[in-house]
Order: structure tokens, then C-alpha cells, then sequence
């Protein structure tokens, strides 16, 4: 939690992968694991030439998948152990999170409410579920928000500040009034740069916790 709690607040923007279901870091790593690579290895990958690298690209809809697929293989195969960009989307859907799906249901009764997701084309709608039940449960949690705004479909991406303005002026709030939450630091440092309360996800009790200090709201 960056700011202070202020009664100015009109929306909540969410980051999906990591707020609404479990970190896609986690199955990262047990991937890595499989494959014998170190732990963090893939999460390193995607962080070396940030703005350009296979998964940049792939995530503003700039490549295919199977462009993404050779060319995260050469990356990963740069820094020591090949992994192809299809593995890695294979495991890039997580389990979602029930009770921070009914703090959603609750914030929307109070504020407008908006998802901002750096996603990919793969997979079955914004959750990038791989399976037909995953996705119909994710098709309904994305249902709630009054807004969904995907990387994908933007052909911008999450830290550029182009897509958090976009989605504050689509809502029709300004920036001030709202509060990002991520569970990646590099994606709230602008949002707050742009007036933005914003709590970082690092478990989800944790993340109701400074939800619940911001708004006054009760949750379960």
C-alpha cells in the first residue's frame, strides 16, 4: 500500500494474473523444476530487455504464437537452458481466488471497477485458461468488471502509462481517484506516479487487508 487512505476514490483497477488467481510465478517454478532449469529462471528471462524481449512482444499482440515460441527459445537458450515460449504458456493460467472474486463483487456495489491485464494471445479469453471449465469460471469473474482493458488488444502493455490513462479515461475517472492493485512493483510505480493509490499483491489476504484499510469496507 503506497498512499494514504483518501475519500476522493471512485474506481478500483485490477491486475488479473496474480491478484484474481495464484501467481503465474509458481508454476514457473515448478516447470524450472521439471526442466532442470534454476528457479527464477524463466521470471529472469522475461526481465532481461523488458520492453523488447519474446514476451514483451507477444504481450502487445507484436508477435504470433508461434513467433514467440522460437523466439523465447533463443532467449532462454542465450542464458543457458532452452525453453520453448509454448511451455511456458502451458502452465501460464493459475487457480483462481474465490474470496478475493467476492471482494470484487463487493467493491462493485461501492466504486466503478476495471481489470488491467498484460495478457497474450493464447488460451481461452483474458485468464488465458487452458481448459474449457477454467475458462467459463473465468468468463465470470471478468463479467463483474465494468471494464476489462487486455494488453492483447491494446497493443500497450503494462508499466507504459498509456494504459493506465487509457483506462481511467474509459471509465471516466481521473487517475487520483483511483486504486491499482498488481503483484508486480514495476507495474504500480507508475500508477502512482499518476496520482494512483496502489497496493501490491504479495498474498491475497494481504491485499484484502490494505483494500479494506484504503476503503473502509468490510470484506469476508
Amino acid at each position: 500500500m503506497a498512499n494514504e487512505s483518501s475519500n476522493k476514490t471512485s474506481a478500483i483497477l485490477w491486475d488479473f494474473g496474480g491478484v484474481f488467481t495464484s501467481s503465474p510465478f509458481e508454476a514457473f517454478r515448478a516447470l524450472e523444476s521439471r526442466l532442470g532449469a534454476p528457479a527464477d529462471f524463466i521470471r529472469q528471462t522475461n526481465a532481461t530487455n523488458p520492453d523488447s524481449n519474446a514476451w514483451a512482444q507477444f504481450e502487445s499482440n507484436s508477435v504470433s504464437l508461434d513467433e514467440f515460441d522460437a523466439l523465447f527459445a533463443a532467449e532462454s537458450a542465450a542464458r543457458g537452458h532452452r525453453i520453448a515460449g509454448k511451455e511456458v504458456i502451458a502452465v501460464l493460467s493459475g487457480t483462481l481466488r474465490p474470496r478475493m472474486v467476492e471482494v470484487l463483487k463487493l467493491c462493485k456495489q461501492h466504486y466503478k471497477v476495471a481489470c488491467i491485464t498484460n495478457n497474450v494471445k493464447a488460451g481461452a479469453g483474458p485468464g488465458m485458461a487452458r481448459d474449457q471449465a477454467k475458462a467459463d469460471a473465468v468468463a465470470q469473474v471478468m463479467a463483474l468488471f465494468d471494464l476489462v482493458v487486455e494488453s492483447s488488444v491494446e497493443g500497450v502493455r503494462k508499466p507504459n502509462p498509456e494504459i493506465y490513462t487509457r483506462t481511467c479515461k474509459r471509465l471516466g475517472v481521473a487517475c487520483e481517484e483511483a486504486i491499482f492493485l498488481d503483484d508486480l512493483g514495476v507495474n504500480l510505480k507508475p500508477a502512482r506516479d499518476l496520482g494512483m493509490q496502489t497496493i501490491k499483491v504479495v498474498s491475497e489476504a494481504q491485499a484484502i487487508d490494505d483494500l479494506a484499510a484504503i476503503t473502509g469496507l468490510n470484506f469476508p
